[in-house]
This record gives structure tokens, sequence and C-alpha cells, in this order.
């Protein structure tokens, strides 16, 4: 936790272009969005906003998050991967959020942009014992390093994506879920892993203004897909490699919020004979909005459980047995309150009350 000053400075600097170069640029690119028709038009049932409200505000955050980490970053070849990557899911989700694109070609793309990064050298090799009491530390993956990998990413860029739903939802878990890789990072002393965090953090933040509710603009799916595949990438850079850390749980629990819900949602149509891709009304934020919480007070529980799952996941990172057991423990108790609190009305996900104006739509591969 303890990097020199020159990586301290790089760090605020980083978060600081990202914040401005977002913020500044989000207008302008509001402006884009109407030119070339990126519109999310009201329909009364997924699109519930009250007026159309331009997409695609998603590329303000790529371009702060690229400019910061062009000037402040080490850009190594794993780096130029994940950049490579970037390129392809931006480009994937604009052309998306403006003709709708089919899932099969939006599954091509996040699968060629998770190629572009496993080329360059970001691959899970280990995963973590949870064994606290074994002598085994790791578990070698050997060739399933490569399969596992790929899932990884696919599986986070469409996390992210799942839970862009309400206005500022997705960029403020992103925002938080950096901060939590953040600090693992520092603890660990990886500061070129940590100023990408940064930089991406940052982004988010500069783009929260004009997302929350009520939003002037949404991210898109270039916005929630290009930061679940960042944050994928970057977390097997930065948490799947050293020793004395539960690395494959510290980015499942930064993450955990999107992650949950995509597994929920995926299993929650098969057992109802739905087509997984289909997408429904059944997620957290529509569960917890058919209990009778606003919008708001939706997206702040849900930054709330995000932000106590990343403190927790800092917390595992120190090599102690009795916190990781705590921890894990707390975790548990969270997870099952937030369990309880999600189902506790019988049929809420089958009658989920109509959200407020301007929340934002969520578009499913």
């Amino acid at each position: 936790m303890f990097a020199s000053l020159s990586v301290w400075l790089k760090l605020v600097l980083a978060a600081v272009t990202a914040f401005v170069v977002a913020f500044l640029f989000t207008p302008p690119v509001k402006k884009f969005a109407a030119l070339v028709g990126a519109i999310d038009k009201p329909d009364g049932n997924r699109h519930i906003h009250d007026h159309p409200v331009p997409r695609m505000g998603g590329l303000a955050i790529f371009l702060g998050f690229i400019l910061a980490i062009l000037v402040f970053g080490d850009i190594s070849t794993q780096v130029m991967g994940m950049l490579i990557g970037s390129v392809i899911i931006v480009l994937m989700g604009a052309v998306d959020d403006i003709v709708n694109l089919s899932p099969w070609v939006k599954l091509g793309a996040q699968i060629l942009a998770a190629l572009a990064a496993i080329r360059s050298g970001i691959i899970i090799n280990v995963l973590s014992n949870l064994n606290f009491l074994s002598e085994t530390t790791f578990v070698q993956l050997g060739v399933l390093g490569h399969p596992l990998t790929l899932l990884w990413i696919v599986g986070c860029t469409n996390a992210v994506n799942l839970i862009d739903g309400l206005d500022g939802l997705a960029a403020g878990v992103s925002a938080i879920s950096s901060f939590s890789m953040l600090v693992v990072a520092l603890f660990v002393s990886e500061p070129a892993v940590a100023i990408l965090l940064a930089a991406l953090a940052g982004a988010c933040l500069g783009f929260l203004p004009y997302n929350l509710n009520p939003a002037k603009i949404f991210m898109g799916d270039v916005g929630s897909q290009f930061l679940g595949y960042v944050l994928a990438t970057v977390s097997v850079m930065g948490m799947f490699k050293f020793q004395a850390i539960v690395t494959f749980l510290i980015p499942v629990l930064a993450l955990s919020v999107p992650l949950a819900d995509t597994v929920f949602a995926f299993f929650r149509r098969i057992f109802r004979g739905q087509n997984p891709l289909r997408a429904d009304r059944g997620h957290f934020h529509h569960r917890l909005m058919a209990m009778g919480l606003s919008q708001k007070q939706t997206v702040a529980v849900l930054y709330a459980v995000s932000a106590s799952l990343g403190i927790f996941g800092v917390l595992l990172a120190r090599p102690h047995t009795a916190v990781r057991i705590v921890c894990l423990v707390l975790v548990f108790a969270i997870s099952l309150g937030v369990w309880l609190l999600l189902f506790r009305r019988h049929g809420a996900a089958q009658k989920p009350s109509t959200p407020p104006a301007d929340a934002e739509e969520t578009k499913e591969p």
C-alpha cells in the first residue's frame, strides 16, 4: 500500500484526466448520438422513459480512459491487447446503439475482443484453493486457463451490460468495483494495474453527473460493454497472479452485483423454460423497485451492496486466515440478507411496478 510519490501522482493525474475528459466530452457525444440516430425512444414496455434520450454516452467514458492511459499508463503487451479489444467492443457497441445488432453478432465481437486480450497474455493460470487449512495454495489450470479466461471476459462484459437498467447504476457500480480492485493492486505493488483502474474510475465519475436520475444521456451498449470488458481484463492482469491472495474471490467480490444478477437471470429463465438470452423484468433493480423503492433508492441500495462486498474483497487480500474467514462469513450474511430482501414478496418478479420516467433501458444480447 506504500506506493512511491511518483506512483501516487500518476494515479491522481490519471483519475483526474479521465474525469475531466469524460465530463467535457459527454455533451458533444450527446449531440453526436442525436445526429446519428442513437436515440432511446419510449415505447411503454421496456423503454419506459417519457421522452427520447440519447445513448452512446459510453464514448465519453472510453475517450477519458484512453487518453489517461496513453499519457500516464505503462503500455505493455497486455495493456495493448486490452486496448485493442476495447476498440473492438466500442465499435461494436456504437453500431449496436444505432442499428440494434443481432445477439450473435455482438457475441462474436465479444469473443474476438476476449481473444485479443488472451493473445496478449491476459490469461487466468491459477485459482486459489478456498480451503485455507490446506498446504496447497493454488490450483494450476493448465490448458483450462484459456477457455476459463474467455468465459470470464465475455461473462463480465455482459454482466455490466445487464445491470445497465437504471440511471447511474452501471457507471456507479463500475466505479466502485474499479476502486476496490485499485486498492488491492496497491496492496500487492502493481502500480501499472492501479493506474488503469484509477483511469476507469475517473472516467465513470466524469460521466455520472449526466447519467444520474433523471438522466440526460444513457451510456448505451458502447459504455456498459466497454466497462465490463475492461474490468474483466484488468482484474486478470492484476489479481490472478499473486501469492498469499485469494485471487479469484477478489474480482468476483468487486464485481459481485453484476455477476450475481447475470447468474440469477440466466438460471431463472432456464428454470421457467425461457430463452436465457431473452430480456425480462426480473433483475435485481426490477425486484427492488417492485418492493416500493424509488429508482434513486434502488440505485443507492445496489451501490451500498457493491461497496460492502468490495471492502470485504480488499480485506480478503490481507494474508491472515482469521480475517479471510470473518470476511467470508460477512459476505455470506450480506448475500443471504439481500436474497431474502429480493425474494420476500412472492411473485415480485412476475408483477413488478412500473419504474419512474427516465429509467435507463437494459439491452441484453
